[in-house]
């Protein structure tokens, strides 16, 4: 099996989020395109890459645009898909494991909906304090890969920057709460976070579901004691909590503490200390187990999980999976592109240079429709990035042997136990696009639709190169 035959049989589970074949087809052609190109310069570098007609152009730009395609159902479907392709899902206790956390992605244009002026928390001085652009949040699924572990994106939508009703109180936590939703993974899971979602909404969101959290709390954070009554109880209400608890205190005095190998993935020889307590945490009003921890070169944490039953050192080694979720964010904004695009609004009112949320609701329904008509194109063309990088991780874990034979080039290690990484497979499948559209343009949907769509100067170059 090629890898491209392998790649259609996979990318053809998200047809019925299509009401039209065609519009299908467009979106195939759209990952294709993501696929194969070397460049991130939007819509115009899949038309380069797939060597289409340039008129064509336009036909992509209508095809992000469609309400043939019906957005959380594509998401819902490809959280299905990713089930399927990917047979061993890391699991704890029987749990699956979710990452989830947000990027911010910037953007300069004055007639972009939802762009915002954003604050951008980091301890690196890379980034500037502030920029203009779009707040995403993401949710990925944890799966093995050899002696790896992938973090496979579900979904991705952009959750600030504009307000449709002056009655909406959702905060980005509700928000990700409905992403959750919208992935709709039924069996239960962990889902892992870092310091900002340590919150009641998320911790009742997701115990409501049969799920837990495993994040990490600020430093100054308080918990309590289970109240142990002194005597016979007594009339009223009973009481709940006791003495309060410094977090921070479980960090304190090192006789106290655990000693162990470090559970965290890549770490070998490092012993780290920990010490563990369940105590009652006030925003969720039930035990919650926390976890201090001490590590020789990253320094102290806190940690908490809201399954009282999962031990500490899983707790320590989830959370340290936490950072598979920025990985995938650093390949799909430099390899895949998954947020290069660029559709403007021509009838937007210009953002100011400082601009904060946009307020909808006094504007008119035909302009407010014009919005969300932009929002979803930001959204396909998104999902598809996503889409793109779960194939790629797809073909990396199933075909890796296949994927090296077809990789067309030189590095200089190549690391046993380590599945190819996107830039691999993607090399791998651009080496073997002419060869799979040429010799199955009659069979295949997907190499006919292209082959038909290709300038024909073009196409000659893909003969010679076959």
């Amino acid at each position: 099996m090629s890898l491209w035959i392998a790649w259609w049989d996979a990318i053809w589970l998200l047809r019925p989020a299509f009401s039209r074949l065609r519009a299908f087809m467009w979106f195939a052609t759209v990952v294709a395109g993501l696929t194969v190109r070397t460049d991130s310069l939007g819509v115009t570098s899949i038309v380069r890459a797939l060597k289409l007609r340039p008129r064509l152009y336009n036909k992509l730009l209508d095809h992000f645009h469609s309400e043939a395609v019906q957005l959380d159902r594509l998401s819902a479907l490809w959280t299905q898909a990713a089930l399927r392709l990917f047979p061993q899902p890391l699991r704890v206790n029987g749990r699956r494991v979710l990452v989830g956390d947000g990027i911010k992605v910037a953007k300069c244009g004055r007639k972009m909906p939802g762009v915002k002026l954003l604050h951008q928390q980091s301890e690196s001085n890379t980034k500037p304090e502030y920029i203009m652009g779009h707040s995403l949040q993401a949710v990925s699924m944890l799966v093995h890969a050899a002696n790896s572990v992938l973090a496979v994106p579900l979904a991705v939508r952009i959750h600030e920057g504009l307000i449709w009703s002056n009655r909406d109180r959702r905060t980005l936590l509700d928000k990700m709460l409905s992403l959750l939703g919208i992935v709709a993974i039924k069996d239960p899971f962990y889902f892992v976070a870092d310091a900002a979602y340590a919150t009641r909404k998320i911790a009742k969101g997701l115990h409501d579901q049969n799920n837990h959290l495993v994040s990490r709390v600020k430093s100054n954070a308080v918990a309590f004691a289970p109240y142990v009554p002194p005597g016979p109880r007594k009339r009223g209400r009973p009481r709940l909590y006791g003495d309060r608890v410094q977090l921070k205190s479980l960090l304190g005095g090192p006789k106290t503490m655990q000693s162990a190998a470090s559970p965290v993935y890549g770490e070998d020889n490092v012993t780290i200390q920990y010490r563990v307590s369940d105590l009652l945490w006030r925003p969720c009003g039930r035990l919650v187990r926390f976890v201090g921890v001490i590590h020789p070169s990253r320094g102290s944490c806190l940690l908490m999980c809201t399954d009282i039953s999962l031990d500490a050192i899983e707790i320590i080694r989830l959370y340290g999976f936490r950072f598979k979720i920025e990985h995938s964010f650093k390949q799909a904004v430099h390899r895949i592109g998954a947020f290069a695009y660029h559709f403007w609004m021509r009838d937007m009112k210009p953002l100011g240079r400082r601009a904060g949320n946009q307020y909808l609701h006094r504007e008119s329904l035909d302009y407010r429709n014009a919005i969300k008509r932009k929002i979803l194109a930001y959204h396909v063309f998104i999902q598809a990035g996503v889409v793109c990088q779960g194939l790629l991780h797809y073909l990396a874990v199933a075909f890796p042997s296949l994927v090296w034979n077809s990789f067309g080039s030189w590095l200089r290690t190549i690391r046993p136990g380590v599945p190819p990484s996107e830039l691999v497979v993607a090399s791998a499948m651009r080496q073997t696009l002419p060869e799979f559209l040429l010799s199955t343009a009659e069979s295949n949907f997907l190499a006919k639709f292209i082959v038909e769509r290709q300038d024909p100067d073009e196409l000659e170059m893909f003969r010679l190169a076959s």
